[in-house]
């Protein structure tokens, strides 16, 4: 009989490591601490987000290269390591009453840069402890716990900087990455050699090379294309939500925030439910399927939005089932896709596709805030709206018919 993946202590290690450090990231006790401490702007606020986004942009490529040249486990390790120490440093300045916005934005980078190294890291290290039949329910479980942190963290963030202070919010963040470093520290599983480089690996041809091999993978792969294709354009439209979603609530249909701050938390319940389930109907209808279905359905509940006018119970009631079944159908649709590529990638390239993945989705994501924000000021919130909705159904749709010529 196959052992619970719960009696697995790597595993357990690893599970355990992600979960915290989750939760510590999403405290948001770095921008809370500009807020309060520095008095940021909304300008200054939109570069300190961009500051920690832009390392998938500028990066992201080169880290899947590395990632496949070394091995994963120590990779995992220094970057909680080295993103605790970087976090140690805002409490200790703010004390010194030295803290400015522009070490916050420095601060966010080189935590975004070694965010982003963590995550390819760990996408391409899993397989190594978990047998590529078990990746669904390795990834559900970590998808659970994740959701989890995200309905309880933001709420627990602003309750400690309000007890607490920012500052001591940010050392618990930094604290967490300890204790991931910690815990991963102590999986004791053999990882296989990497791949060598080549003898000329310096040179700009190797490095596109390299680069190449990666793209080739995620988009010349007949089952992997149409899914990257397809959430690439749900991650243009998607994105539109970014900037709007909260200005349709409060500003559109006038409800307080409050009632945004359920709507947005619901969202980790839904998600939360649909990991428990995920393993399971992908078992049923299989990963490609279940991966076409999920996307359509998750796109199919944003009609609910465009049904809510005015602040009152039921346009409430109708975000909330949006945000409820939506991120169900979503959680589901992510589980399968980064199982999906696990399963269906070489070892040796885990790094690079999962790195060249992160890049397009990040690039498209941030032509989609660029283009949202635009068509949100120049057409109005609700117009706007319902293109990102047209363009979700557009990619869902696309890959269900994809998903129907392949079977």
């Amino acid at each position: 009989m196959t052992r619970s993946l719960r009696q697995q202590p790597d595993f357990m290690r690893l599970w355990v490591g992600q979960t915290v450090s989750v939760f510590g990231s999403l405290l948001g006790a770095l921008g809370l601490l500009a807020i309060l401490d520095l008095e940021a702007t909304p300008a200054q606020m939109g570069l300190l987000a961009a500051a920690e986004s832009a390392p998938v942009l500028l990066l992201g490529l080169f880290a899947g290269i590395s990632i496949d040249r070394m091995p994963r486990r120590p990779v995992l390790i220094v970057a909680d390591l080295a993103r605790c120490g970087l976090l140690l440093l805002p409490p200790l300045l703010a004390w010194l009453h030295l803290l400015r916005i522009t070490h916050l934005y420095l601060i966010g980078f080189t935590v975004g840069a070694l965010t982003l190294l963590f995550d390819v890291a760990y996408h391409a290290y899993l397989p190594t402890l978990v047998s590529r039949d078990r990746l669904l329910e390795a990834n559900s479980k970590l998808a659970a716990s994740s959701s989890v942190a995200e309905m309880g963290a933001p709420a627990l963030g602003g309750f400690l900087v309000q007890i607490l202070s920012a500052p001591v919010t940010v050392l618990l963040d930094a604290l967490t990455f300890l204790i991931s470093g910690l815990s991963i520290s102590r999986i004791r599983t053999v990882e296989a050699p990497p791949a060598p480089a080549a003898e000329d690996g310096s040179s700009w041809l190797t490095i596109w090379q390299d680069v190449r091999a990666g793209w080739q993978q995620l988009l010349g792969h007949p089952i992997l294309r149409p899914v990257t294709v397809s959430f690439a354009i749900r991650s243009f439209f998607g994105s539109f939500f970014g900037p709007l979603y909260a200005l349709f609530v409060l500003r559109e249909l006038g409800m307080t925030p409050v009632a945004l701050g359920a709507l947005v938390g619901s969202g980790g319940v839904g998600a939360f439910m649909g990991a428990l389930v995920a393993g399971r109907l992908s078992r049923r209808l299989g990963v490609a399927n279940t991966l076409a279905w999920s996307l359509l359905l998750n796109n199919l509940t944003g009609l609910l939005l465009l049904l809510a006018r005015g602040p009152g119970t039921v346009a409430f009631l109708l975000l909330l089932a949006m945000q409820l079944v939506g991120d169900f159908w979503l959680s589901i649709y992510f589980i399968g896709e980064v199982s999906l590529r696990q399963m269906s990638t070489p070892d040796q390239l885990l790094g690079r596709v999962s790195a060249s993945f992160q890049f397009l989705v990040g690039t498209t994501t941030a032509l989609g805030l660029l283009v949202g924000g635009f068509l949100g000021s120049s057409l109005g919130v609700r117009p706007a709206l319902t293109i990102a909705i047209g363009g979700g159904l557009l990619s869902g749709g696309w890959l269900m018919l994809a998903n129907r010529k392949m079977t």
